[in-house]
């Protein structure tokens, strides 16, 4: 194998014709895209002269156990890219001059060297310049598209970034999103899917999923003919600011969770079908139950581990639904406000609290004498409020550092030497709060 160049910060050039790609038989997974992408990336890094291209397999994918059954994953998905036939396609119609039909791959080997597998690729002879040198293409983060959990939130995101710059994507008939989206090709379930269903199932669930992962916002734009929708079509716009700095580095992709699935005795086709239907992270959770069953073999050893897992799925979706919605209302701007006000709460209470002791220690500094002249005028005070007899009775023997009186003693001395707001913060000293508990 031949050496590697070191790995750029380069954005992965993702050229507009396979933005859109539609499958015309068969289904591109979540996962597959995901590898395609960085594959396209280490071929686009290593430049344009070569015909096939060679990466170690743990820097193409991670999560599996290259010494075992794992790499059974990998060949399905190789397999899978050669042998699914697209329609390349821009999101926009007539934008590409040309159609082409192909494979994903036009071929995969995946081979061990001194301990370590390697992978090589290639692609068809017919898309390959427009791949690896592509002159219209969308300029992708890497980092932002390893955290999508679902096909059409990544396929969604993909076709927005082409178009950032514009404002909106071009218009098409509702149905020519639903292969696009789902990477599905189009068969007689889907021919059947209806708008709302579509709309419930996809286009929401991956709007939402881009507005909380991406550096873009994108909002669906319906277009009827009479009471019917015919088209849709995205309006996108840049993020004011994106809260984390971003990388460009081709990570693998991620593979753990199908694997553990095909550990606990579950094909990944099927494991990767459930983390379409009802997310990864569900799935997640639904893996981690189905193993602490499997363990404790009570009341009977489960015998069909897939239908184990499928009936524990709408549970375990209806759980991350509740927390992702939780997490939601946490950020509506009433929360925001409460918890803005809860902290600020928390500051002038621990003003205060100084503030007290403030007090308390310049009257212990003062001299007896006028420590017991300001104990007969707070008596005087305290009687005319017609205070209760009990704490009068405990000024008067025990004196005013008794806890019963002694915040009565504070209270008077402090209004007569600093006013009436002595116990009331200015923004300066709770910012000074503030700054001494971030430090802490």
């Amino acid at each position: 194998m031949s050496q590697l160049p070191a790995v750029s910060n380069s954005p992965l050039r993702k050229p507009v014709s396979t933005l859109a790609i539609s499958p015309k038989a068969g289904k591109i997974t979540l996962l597959a895209r995901k590898t395609w992408n960085v594959l396209l990336h280490r071929a686009q890094e290593r430049g344009f002269d070569e015909e096939k291209h060679q990466a170690p397999l743990n820097e193409i994918v991670r999560g599996l156990d290259f010494n075992s059954r794992d790499l059974k994953i990998v060949k399905d998905h190789l397999r899978s890219m050669v042998s699914t036939t697209v329609e390349w396609q821009s999101p926009t119609t007539g934008e590409t001059p040309t159609w082409t039909v192909s494979g994903l791959l036009a071929h995969a080997k995946l081979e061990k060297v001194r301990g370590e597998v390697w992978v090589e690729w290639s692609y068809a002879l017919n898309m390959r310049n427009e791949l690896l040198d592509p002159d219209v293409y969308a300029k992708l983060s890497l980092e932002i598209i390893s955290q999508f959990s679902t096909h059409s939130a990544l396929v969604l995101y993909e076709i927005g970034k082409r178009y950032s710059a514009i404002g909106q994507t071009a218009r098409q008939p509702w149905q020519w999103w639903v292969p696009v989206l789902t990477g599905r090709a189009m068969d007689e379930r889907t021919a059947k899917l209806e708008y709302r269903i579509f709309k419930r199932d996809y286009l929401r669930p991956a709007l939402a999923e881009v507005q909380a992962i991406a550096d873009i916002e994108m909002d669906l734009v319906e277009h009827k003919v009479g009471r019917f929708i015919s088209e849709l079509q995205f309006t996108v716009n840049k993020k004011v600011q994106r809260a984390l700095a971003l990388s460009n580095v081709s990570k693998p992709v991620d593979l753990d969770l199908v694997a553990r699935a095909e550990r606990a005795g579950i094909d990944h086709g099927r494991a990767e079908q459930l983390a379409a239907e009802y997310g990864e992270e569900a799935l997640a959770s639904g893996i981690e139950a189905l193993a602490k069953r499997a363990e404790a073999a009570f009341p009977e050893p489960i015998r069909d581990p897939y239908r184990y897992l499928k009936s524990l799925m709408p549970g375990h979706a209806a759980a991350v639904v509740e927390e992702q919605t939780a997490r939601e209302e946490a950020k509506s701007p009433e929360a925001v406000e409460r918890q803005v006000t809860e902290v600020k709460q928390e500051w002038v209470k621990q003003w205060t609290a100084a503030r007290y002791e403030q007090i308390a220690q310049e009257i212990e500094a003062l001299p007896k004498s006028r420590q017991d002249e300001l104990t007969t005028q707070l008596l005087e005070n305290m009687t005319l409020r017609r205070v209760h007899p009990a704490r009068l009775q405990c000024l008067s023997t025990k004196g005013w550092w008794h806890p019963m009186v002694r915040h009565e003693m504070i209270s008077y001395y402090a209004a007569g030497a600093y006013g009436s707001e002595w116990n009331k913060p200015t923004a300066e000293q709770l910012l000074e709060i503030a700054a001494k508990g971030e430090a802490r």
